[in-house]
């Protein structure tokens, strides 16, 4: 099957989810395909008895970011996509912290949109139905990634995305992996020599964040938040 677009899901504060978005945004570059951007709460499907919904904090990191998103979103995917693109290098390659609200305001074009967004409650509705989408489907956690006939998938999960014919090979292989429906797990397992590799990767993404991550078996909880 021929698939020319793709719903990928992402929590901001995922250094994973953005080594997916670097991926796939040169195989967009490559190929043509149509990504859209779609939201996906870490910090929700990892919170634990007793502790606040990201919704009802005044801010939390990686919700009110995507409450943000939501808000450009509905003035065109391309804003969303330069947003994603410009906190996610903010964070996962230098270190900075876009998840504080100063930081936040002053990456975007326009600062205004920061106050729209979060006097907005309708974005935290926008938040919600994608993040939902996810947890309907089975998921619990990203990268996932949705195509037109409503297969799903979660990953792949890489660091240093390929890049050139690498990366559309990978296209190939993941969206063949999705033209077999009852196919449900590839994985490789992590070798010491790759866990070291993987924490050289995550080091701009440990210096930058302001939360402890939270790890349930094969689930982490990149999301944090202020209660």
């Amino acid at each position: 099957m021929t698939r020319s677009t793709v719903d990928f899901h992402f929590d901001p504060m995922c250094p994973f989810a953005y080594q997916t978005s670097v991926w796939l945004r040169e195989v967009r570059d490559r190929i043509g395909i149509t990504i859209n951007w779609r939201f996906f709460s870490l910090e929700e499907i990892n919170r634990f008895e007793g502790k606040k919904h990201p919704w009802e904090r005044e801010w939390s990191y990686g919700w009110s970011l995507m409450r943000i998103g939501a808000t450009l979103r509905r003035r065109g995917m391309g804003h969303l996509d330069t947003w994603y693109a410009r906190i996610g290098e903010a964070l996962h390659m230098r270190g900075e912290k876009p998840h504080d609200p100063a930081v936040a305001r002053q990456l975007l074009d326009d600062p205004g949109v920061f106050d729209e967004a979060i006097n907005d409650p309708t974005t935290h509705d926008e938040v919600k139905a994608d993040h939902q989408r996810v947890v309907d489907a089975g998921g619990f956690g990203v990268p996932t990634l949705f195509f037109e006939d409503g297969q799903t998938l979660f990953g792949p999960v890489l660091v240093d995305p390929p890049k050139g014919q690498d990366a559309v090979k990978l296209w190939h292989v993941v969206t063949g992996m999705a033209d077999l429906p009852h196919v449900y797990e590839l994985q490789r397992p992590k070798s010491p020599a790759d866990q070291h590799l993987i924490a050289q990767h995550l080091r701009p993404y440990l210096d930058g964040r302001d939360w402890v991550s939270v790890n349930r078996g094969e689930i982490v909880d990149f999301s944090g938040g202020t209660a």
